[in-house]
């Protein structure tokens, strides 16, 4: 029972972090889903994002609802995005998890750069 009230506190630390931040909840629950040890670096961040997906869906809806979203900025990234992610799909099972892990520690690394500035 402790462990399930750990995971929905660790779930919910995720989703606020998503809200605040308009994204970023992933990346909390990758190391929260990486303390599991018994998936595999493939299904972590598969499982990752399939967390992560109904949590920025119900995060969009409130912004969405409290008048947050600009639509007009946002659609013209909507297209590159949807392919980008399509393409990131079709790709992940051919790129080494080592350098999945680098790409995803340099994206960090220059997101926080860039915070910080």
């Amino acid at each position: 029972m402790q462990h399930l009230w750990t995971v929905r506190v660790a779930g919910a630390l995720a989703g606020l972090a998503n809200g605040l931040f308009g994204g970023g909840g992933g990346m909390v629950f990758l190391p929260i889903l990486s303390r599991r040890g018994d998936l595999s670096q493939r299904q972590l961040y598969a499982t990752c994002v399939g967390v992560i997906f109904p949590v920025c869906l119900l995060s969009a809806a409130v912004y969405l609802l409290r008048g947050g979203v600009a639509l007009t900025a946002a659609l013209p990234y909507l297209a590159g995005g949807l392919l980008g992610g399509w393409l990131g799909g079709m790709l992940y099972g051919k790129v080494p998890t080592v350098w999945l892990r680098r790409i995803f520690a340099g994206f960090l690394f220059y997101a926080g750069v860039k915070y910080l500035l």
